[in-house]
């Protein structure tokens, strides 16, 4: 077997999009990954299994609650969730599928197997066929991330799960406490709530979606509120005790106030860390900071020559989104091309969360600006003045966009509302090309569509909202 110009560990959206375009351009890739499926943590038991969940639970949650607002009745409903669970099992089942059929395509090697850096361009894999060393001028690393354990609430994979656990019970849970108010945890209680479900949501802060805009926050917790969600804000939990069948949970709130919470399910969902366990990072003299991240230069280049790192494992948002792009910018690099570091800016990573209403968000907070001594000015448009959420039945949601007062520059947009996931490219593209917020409020919007917010809410910061 000839020597390849690249290894990449880790077959993920960081690892298997960086090998697919360095062999787009013209390099010998090795790919390595211990799992059967390709694509990680994010196509195996994260992004594309929990979307799946989300999307049939939804429709569930329609024909029970809203079906008879549009004349719609279906008589008795029956949920069946070994259907539901078989049907997200297909789905990743074609899309890793699909992954090993684009490796063939490339002519990328795929080793099965532990990859264990042992020096630069040194790869150690440990597979069922024993080990084997491979050797490279470049390796990336893209191992990803895994859950965050917290010592007081130790997971069993049955009573105590983490979000791969929550993908899989096979009954719903007839009490789900969520430790943790992010995107996991109330992506996931959406799930189990809408199929039947008693969720409490407990969070240490005083938000959800901690790091988004506090305002659109608000209103989705409003709106999951009204779902049946439950939440308990700046409280935390210090333990669970099983009892029989039953969980006891022992939560405390900021004023010390400590109860005791029962629950079937409990879900930690608190965080992922970067997965370097086992990779050889101490040994082979790769540099990480006190939360466990490789460090790396704007190249994303290690402490060793010639080995790179990418996606969760270092700095930024651990989104899958943000790693592909990390993987084609390397993969450019190592192939002499500039590579796009600058699209690559925290900032201009969109972030996600798809509950319903959905939340979007791109750029910087009204509060973000100011903490970082910006002048900004920001302006709304609610979805109840929208046709197209009207005709969906979708109203709660607004769109809000902040700007520098005096250029009009784009800083931030910020949804929350029905496909708010796909409306926010819009302002990525606006973010990266440096456009004024006048350019989103000038451009010919269709009619009737949810973008139109968007629209209004740009002609708003000048008070020129036709609507609003």
């Amino acid at each position: 077997m000839s020597i390849p110009d690249l290894i990449v560990v880790g077959a993920g959206p960081g690892g298997y999009v960086a090998a697919i375009r360095a062999a787009q351009l013209g390099l010998q890739v090795a790919l390595v990954d211990a799992s059967v499926r390709l694509g990680g943590t994010c196509l195996r038991v994260g992004c594309i299994p929990t979307k799946a969940l989300l999307h049939s639970s939804e429709l569930y949650a329609q024909a029970r609650h809203r079906f008879a607002d549009h004349g719609i009745h279906t008589g008795e409903l029956r949920l069946d969730l070994s259907v539901l669970q078989a049907r997200k099992e297909r789905i990743v089942e074609e899309l890793t599928g699909g992954i090993g059929l684009l490796m063939k395509k490339h002519k990328i090697q795929v080793h099965r197997g532990t990859g264990r850096l042992v020096g630069a361009g040194r790869v150690l894999v440990s597979g069922e066929s024993g080990d084997s060393e491979l050797l490279a001028p470049a390796v990336i690393l893209a191992t990803g991330s895994r859950p965050i354990a917290l010592r007081p609430l130790p997971v069993d994979g049955e009573r105590v799960v983490d979000s791969t656990g929550a993908l899989n019970f096979t009954e719903v849970p007839r009490r789900l406490v969520v430790v943790g108010a992010g995107a996991i945890g109330l992506e996931l209680g959406s799930v189990w709530q809408r199929l039947g479900a008693e969720v409490t949501v407990v969070e240490l802060l005083n938000q959800i979606v901690p790091q988004a805009d506090i305002q659109v926050t608000k209103m989705l917790a409003r709106s999951l509120k009204k779902q049946g969600l439950r939440f308990r804000l700046r409280t935390r939990v210090t333990g669970v005790e099983r009892v029989g069948e039953e969980l006891r949970i022992t939560v405390q709130d900021y004023r010390k106030r400590v109860e005791v919470l029962e629950a079937d399910r409990l879900l930690v969902a608190v965080g992922r860390e970067p997965n370097t366990e086992g990779l050889g990072l101490g040994e082979a003299g790769v540099t990480t900071d006190k939360r466990g991240r490789v460090q790396v230069s704007a190249r994303w280049e290690t402490s060793v020559p010639g080995v790179y790192a990418i996606g969760d494992l270092v700095a930024g948002p651990m989104l899958a989104h943000k790693a592909s792009e990390e993987g084609v910018a390397v993969a450019e690099i190592l192939a002499g091309q500039a590579g796009h570091n600058s699209r690559l800016r925290s900032e201009l990573i969109p972030n996600v969360v798809y509950t319903s209403p959905e939340l979007a968000t791109v750029g910087l907070s009204a509060e973000e600006a100011d903490n970082e001594g910006l002048e900004a000015k920001a302006a709304r448009f609610y979805y109840q003045a929208n046709g197209r959420a009207r005709t969906l039945g979708e109203t709660d949601g607004m769109v809000k966009i902040v700007a520098d007062p005096s250029t009009g520059r784009l800083l931030g947009v910020h949804v929350v509302g029905p496909h708010a996931s796909e409306l926010i490219g819009e302002a990525v593209v606006a973010l990266g090309m440096g456009a004024l917020a006048s350019d989103l409020a000038d451009a010919v919007h269709a009619h009737p569509t949810l973008s139109e917010a968007i629209k209004e809410a740009a002609l708003a910061l000048d008070r020129r909202a036709i609507h609003g």
